[in-house]
This record gives structure tokens, C-alpha cells and sequence, in this order.
């Protein structure tokens, strides 16, 4: 049991979120409201039977109602609400930077133009008092051609997004499938992230930093299977973007107090706490820290390491970088007195 203490002070402390699919913060509220206001048929009756279909057995099956409930979004506004709603909930859980992922292949495939997601989502990023910045991210389970060409497309709105991320179905679907369109990433000079080592295996997350030159792994939580790997990732200070809730959810841990933060902590390893796909795995940052520290034997001390983690491997420029840090070790500096 969570000592109220402890509980409070996960809640309260600042932190930033670095893994957050904005289409995966999608509420079923808002899809049925977004559904009627586009006049889109869904295939559920209420939004309860539609949050009772959200029992997943792996990666694929939350993929397959995942983009389901994509299909609603149609109109920049629609893009806008979702992200607004998403950056409310992150301002409530004390999250003071977030680091957004978007699917653009997901809603350009429906005939939605990609300057519609991208002005929408960044429109609500302007509006929020939560520090926001936007990263796209390639669906893995299309092809590399596919990859480029959505490249091609998002490029006049460059300005708008800091970074290319790799996600979607990851076993069958090796990182360096998208070896040239990273490369081309590389040289315009965008931030490069990648989902490995979640359902796929440790030698994913390699590839990933080798031939993709990724400066984060997302996931990543099967590293520790491999020794060397786990050594490099402690050594290099390469940061690892964790979603407990969701790794027990799509049953990459059976039960929580299975999950291995605190062996990743204990490696050396810059692990940092995220929400994944909140609505859709039972909770925004709080909930996923309450819900790990409540599990796993961690202490004040691991609250404010991964607190500090959390900005510490963000895309900031260095002066905004060290303001969180130290926003951080005021709040345990105050706690101490």
C-alpha cells in the first residue's frame, strides 16, 4: 500500500511526459462526441460498450480499435479538441513539458490532408500553458516508400514538429526497414526516436540506435535480456521512455509488481515514467505513477530521479532544460525541511 505521502508527492512533483500517442489520448466521450458532430457511424452502441471492447491481448489487438477510434477525427478542429483535452489532463498531473507523437499516415489514408492534423494539434500545443512540441512518427507496419512520402508531405510545416518517431506493430517490422528515410531525417536535422524492444526483441533496440541513430529508445524494457545491451544503455545515458500501465495492459508484464523500472533504475539506465495510450490503458502520468510506486518497492529518492530523468532526456535547448531540473530539486529540497 502507497503511503499517502508518497502518493501526494509523485502527484504533485513536476515532471515531463516524452511518450504520449496524442491519437491514443482520445476518450471515448469525446470520440462519440466527435463521431456525431461528423456524422461518422461507429461500430459501438454507447461509450460504454466501446470502453468494455478495451480488453487487449497484445499490441495488435488495442492497433486494431485503436485506429478505429482515429477515424472520427476529420476536421483540424477535431484535432485541436483532442489535444487540448489531453494537454489539460497533463497540466493537472503536474506535467510542465510534453513531447507529443502524432500519426499522420493514420488520417492521411482516410483522405484527411496532413495540414489539417499537423495546424490542429500544434494550434492547441500554442493555447496551453504545458510546454509542448510535436513528434511525427512513422506507422512500421507500412512500407518505407509510405515513410517517405509522408515526409515529403509534412515538410512544408517542419517548423511545427521537432522529431521523427517509428511506431505501430513492432514484431515483424525491424527498425532498419526504415534505414533511408531515418538517414534523410537525420540530415534535415530533426530528432530521431524509436519504439524497440517492447514486443519485439533486444537486438530491435541495436538496430535501432545503430542504424537508425536514435537518441531515445521508447519502451525499450526488454533491453535488461540482454547484458551488453543493458551496460551500452547505462553507459551512454540513453534514455528509455517506460509506459508501465500500458506494458501491463498489452501484457508485455502480466501484473505490475512483475515490471522491471526499478531493475532499469538499478542498471544505471535513464528511465523515465510515461502514459503511452492513456485512454485506452487506464491512466494519464499520475495514475501511472501512483500505479507503479504502489507495485514496486520505490522510495522518494526514485521519485525524484525520475522526475529529473524526465527532463533531463527531453528535447529542450539547455537554459529551459536546467529550469525544470532545478524546479525539481526545489520541490524535494522543500519537502526535506
Amino acid at each position: 500500500m502507497l503511503n499517502e505521502q508518497l502518493r501526494t508527492v509523485v502527484q504533485q512533483m513536476p515532471k515531463a511526459e516524452l511518450h504520449i500517442h496524442i491519437e491514443g489520448s482520445l476518450e471515448p466521450e469525446l470520440i462519440f462526441a466527435l463521431a456525431r458532430r461528423n456524422n461518422v457511424q461507429l461500430a459501438y452502441g454507447s461509450v460504454e460498450e466501446l470502453r468494455a471492447a478495451y480488453a487487449f491481448t497484445d499490441l495488435q489487438s488495442f492497433l486494431d480499435i485503436y485506429y478505429a477510434g482515429a477515424s472520427v477525427l476529420l476536421q483540424e478542429q477535431d484535432f485541436y479538441d483532442m489535444t487540448a483535452a489531453y494537454l489539460k489532463r497533463a497540466e493537472q498531473d503536474n506535467v510542465r513539458h510534453t513531447e507529443i507523437f502524432f500519426d499522420p499516415q493514420t488520417h492521411t489514408a482516410r483522405g484527411v490532408p496532413i495540414k489539417t492534423v499537423i495546424d490542429g494539434i500544434h494550434r492547441a500545443c500554442q493555447d496551453s500553458p504545458v510546454s509542448a512540441t510535436l513528434i511525427l512518427s512513422f506507422l512500421r507496419h507500412l512500407s518505407e516508400e509510405d515513410a517517405f512520402a509522408t515526409l515529403e508531405e509534412a515538410l512544408p510545416y517542419r517548423d511545427k514538429y521537432i522529431g521523427i518517431g517509428l511506431d505501430s506493430s513492432e514484431v515483424g517490422n525491424p527498425p532498419e526497414k526504415f534505414a533511408r528515410v531515418f538517414a534523410r531525417c537525420r540530415e534535415l536535422g530533426f530528432h530521431l526516436v524509436a519504439h524497440a524492444g517492447e514486443e519485439g526483441p533486444p537486438a530491435y533496440i541495436e538496430t535501432a540506435l545503430d542504424t537508425l541513430k536514435v537518441e531515445r529508445i521508447d519502451h525499450g524494457v526488454r533491453c535488461l535480456e540482454d547484458a551488453a545491451l543493458t551496460q551500452r544503455l547505462a553507459r551512454e545515458q540513453i534514455a528509455l521512455t517506460v509506459c508501465p500501465l500500458s506494458n501491463v495492459k498489452l501484457c508485455v508484464f502480466e501484473r505490475m509488481e512483475q515490471h522491471n523500472l526499478l531493475q532499469l533504475l538499478d542498471a544505471g539506465i535513464v528511465a523515465t515514467v510515461n502514459s503511452d495510450d492513456p485512454a485506452y490503458f487506464g491512466g494519464y502520468m499520475n495514475a501511472n505513477f501512483v500505479a507503479t510506486f504502489e507495485a514496486l518497492p520505490l522510495g522518494l529518492s526514485h521519485a525524484q530521479r525520475l522526475a529529473r530523468n524526465s527532463f533531463a532526456a527531453a528535447f529542450l535547448p539547455a537554459q529551459q532544460k536546467q529550469k525544470f531540473l532545478d524546479e525539481v530539486d526545489a520541490y524535494f529540497a522543500a519537502l526535506a525541511l
